[in-house]
């Protein structure tokens, strides 16, 4: 699977000059709809979410919101997958959620959110939650009340507060042995780790350690350090070490692709230290081979990233990201598990980059602790207070120097643990800011509770239209109604969408003659993208091929270029299935053409086997204002598709590389180009169901029509109201607010829906950079 690949770097917003002090800007009332003067600095918002580079974790979710709600002077990291420019220019944050939505609604009912699909220029795909709430805020387990006596907490109420442990929970508080702990196929399988004759993993290397695990089985620390190259995550440091912290393999590797960015301040790597390396990943490959017995438990801080990277498969992981057990499917990072569990300060901000050797071996003696003391013992560390303590210790440091740290950390440790907030807010509270939550649920000092179920979205509007203004942080709940969506509407609306996207990515062509060549016309229409299938038609008079694409620009390139041409000696017509679902296809298919996620990138189709990444960087390096090509690879061969996209700094400058590609003749084939119609996330949707489905649609030509359920209906209206609500609280924003709108995604018995997010800064009028 190919990564976008960034022609022409990093492209930084502009910087603006003067401006007033964002506390000032959230004290005013709420103008909206204002642009900010010349002496105003704006905040910019940068994302690189193109191709395959889309969908964001839970974790990369609160990773943004905590540095745009805290910044850098309270120690939150910038963005890993988005950059924030001018942070500190907030005039707040805005999280309007809606419960019980995903990815699947928003393109049911893609024409009637209008306003969420014109404003806001970045999307993401998101992982679903039972509880998302819970999840975004990191509410754990509730403790029960404290019984307290002049101070001392009572015995029980410990032992109560320990079975509340997330640790103790998953693994209860008896001692186990090693193979307790390693990772099961179905986990293995849910944390994305390579898998044996699995088609994803396919040229994925076996260490060749296949015998049964036992208790004594030996322990081995794994660390790499990647670069971004051309290819994607490439591994340039590998290191391994023994259950005594013994270095078996420490080494740089010679990645295989040109390096895009050599992440230095986290890898250490530089262009200088890889220049004489000549060590191939399959040396390292073979090394390990050769090193590992067959009864060996890798041990490593998530460790399916190092796997993926080596390209190797191993059967038995333990991986201490998920040993160490947090709510709301967090992890604690390595570092803080050094500094809390084993008191040793590894990843130093001295240090250029992370040592990969000391971050294995630490790896591994948290895993030895961890058997060695039992789950019991662990949980007793309180791990979830004591970060809470560090972070807030952080803050107040800050606020009064004059206090000594210790002090101030002992004291938070004497308190008794509070789970049901993370960190940030607790943080924006003690620097004097209150977040904001608005819904139908409503936030105590017990966490996340139920309120009125009979508020309604016009109440929350106003509610919010009042205070919105004068909180920094909020979250906003818009619901479609004070029912739950079923779970048979919900499985309905999955096979609409579904049906109506393989309707979209289908074309007939013909009549064609008795005897003609079914090749001619796979080639012919083949030059317009990649074809998923082909069959003929043989119902009618005559026969009609039925042809489904990969990906909708194809279906809407041969449709455009080939309808009334002579193919396979016959003047053919070729159009899209006839349903109830289809008839608004041409006002779809326009919409997704102006959508301004889709706004400088076009499809370039018509590329031949031979044709490399290279090739096309160097054929299409003299196009003005190329930022990202993005060469699709097929799932299984990995051989890439004879299409690409191609992303472009300016709308305008995409519009003049249309004109010159279309005709373009790259190694004897004349290739074919149109504006893009499926941004990344939709992209990556329609290749996951067309993968999982591999269903044909062929000999169904008329289907019969029928009206839209009453339940649809209604939900169309809904639909409509919520984006006119939206649509209302957005031009109430003060300018340089960054908004994100979030379709959390679904759970039901009839599977799991993914969510989508939308995000953008009020006035920021930047385009999003590699």
């Amino acid at each position: 699977m190919v990564k976008a690949v960034c022609v022409n770097g990093l492209k930084r917003p502009a910087e603006g000059a003067g401006g007033r002090q964002a506390a000032r800007k959230r004290r005013r009332a709420a103008g909206g709809g204002r642009e900010p003067g010349p002496e105003e600095k704006s905040s910019c918002l940068s994302a690189a979410l193109f191709g395959e580079d889309c969908e964001i974790s839970r974790d990369q979710l609160y990773e943004l919101l905590k540095f745009a709600a805290l910044g850098k002077c309270h120690s939150a990291a910038q963005p890993s997958w988005c950059r924030i420019y001018r942070q500190s220019h907030l005039a707040g944050v805005v999280v309007i959620v809606l419960p019980e939505m995903s990815q699947l609604h928003f393109y049911q009912f893609y024409l009637q959110f209008r306003h969420l699909r014109k404003v806001f220029r970045h999307r993401f795909t998101l992982t679903p939650s039972a509880n998302f709430l819970a999840s975004l805020y990191g509410e754990g387990a509730n403790p029960k009340p404290q019984n307290t006596a002049q101070g001392l907490t009572s015995t029980s109420s410990k032992s109560s507060d320990l079975k509340c442990d997330p640790i103790f929970q998953k693994y209860g508080g008896k001692k186990r042995g090693l193979t307790s702990y390693i990772l099961t196929s179905e986990e293995l399988n849910k944390y994305d780790y390579p898998i044996k004759g699995s088609t994803r993993w396919k040229g994925y290397v076996c260490t060749g350690c296949d015998k049964q695990r036992t208790d004594s089985s030996p322990l081995f620390g794994l660390d790499c350090e990647m670069c971004l190259t051309a290819k994607g995550n490439e591994v340039t440091y590998v290191s391994l070490v023994d259950a005594r912290g013994q270095c078996l393999l420490n080494e740089l590797v010679k990645p295989q692709s040109e390096v895009v960015n050599y992440r230095t301040s986290f890898s250490g790597i530089t262009e200088e230290m890889l220049l004489p390396v000549k060590t191939s990943l399959s040396d390292i490959q073979t090394r390990l081979k050769k090193i590992l017995p067959r009864d060996a438990v890798l041990v490593g801080h998530s460790l399916n990233n190092d796997l993926q990277a080596l390209e190797m498969i191993h059967p038995s992981v333990i991986d201490t990201s998920l040993l160490f057990a947090r709510t709301g499917n967090r992890r604690f990072k390595l570092k803080f598990l050094a500094r809390a569990v084993l008191g040793k300060e590894i990843q130093c901000e001295e240090m250029v980059g992370h040592d990969p050797a000391e971050d294995a071996r630490t790896a591994l003696e948290l895993a030895q602790f961890f058997i060695e003391q039992g789950p019991a013992k662990v949980a007793e560390l309180n791990l979830e207070m004591l970060l809470k303590a560090e972070n807030l210790a952080e803050v107040s440091k800050k606020k009064d120097a004059l206090q000594p740290q210790g002090c101030r950390v002992q004291q938070q440790l004497n308190e008794p643990p509070r789970l049901s907030k993370p960190c940030f807010l607790e943080c924006l509270q003690v620097t004097g800011q209150n977040p904001l939550l608005l819904g139908r649920q409503e936030l105590d000092s017990s966490g996340l509770c139920q309120s009125n179920l009979s508020t309604s979205n016009k109440q929350i509007l106003q509610k919010a239209l009042e205070d919105v203004p004068l909180s920094t942080f909020s979250i906003i709940q818009f619901s479609l109604g004070p029912e739950n969506i079923s779970s048979r509407l919900l499985a309905e609306l999955c096979e609409k969408v579904g049906s109506k996207l393989t309707d979209m990515l289908t074309i007939y062509a013909g009549p064609f003659e008795e005897n003609f060549r079914l090749k001619s016309v796979k080639k012919k229409f083949g030059k317009c993208g990649p074809i998923q299938c082909l069959t003929v038609v043989t119902e009618t008079y005559q026969p009609y091929v039925c042809i489904q694409y990969e990906v909708l620009e194809a279906a809407q390139l041969a449709v455009e270029s080939l309808n009334g041409a002579e193919v396979a000696g016959s003047c053919i017509k070729v159009q899209r299935p006839v349903t109830a679902a289809m008839l608004d296809c041409d006002v779809l298919i326009k919409e997704l053409e102006l959508d301004v996620e889709n706004e400088g990138v076009i499809y370039v189709a018509g590329l031949k086997q031979s044709v490399t990444e290279k090739d096309l960087q160097e054929e299409f390096s003299q196009l003005k204002d190329l930022e990202m090509l993005f060469l699709p690879k097929d799932l299984q061969s990995a051989k890439h598709r004879n299409c690409c996209f191609l992303k472009f700094q300016k709308s305008q400058s995409a519009v003049d590389a249309l004109e010159v590609i279309n005709g373009w003749t790259l190694k004897g084939s004349k290739l074919r180009s149109r504006n893009a119609l499926a941004s990344g996330h939709l992209w990556r949707w329609i290749r996951q169901m067309n993968h999982s489905n591999g269903k044909q649609r062929g000999n169904i030509f008329y289907k019969k029509m029928q009206q839209l359920p009453d339940s649809e209906q209604d939900l169309k209206k809904k639909v409509k109201k919520l984006d006119n609500h939206i649509q209302k609280l957005y031009r109430s924003l003060q300018n340089n607010t960054l908004c994100v709108v979030l379709f959390p995604g679904v759970n039901s018995t009839y599977g799991s829906q993914s969510g989508l997010g939308l995000m953008g800064i009020k006035g920021d009028r930047g385009r999003s950079a590699c």
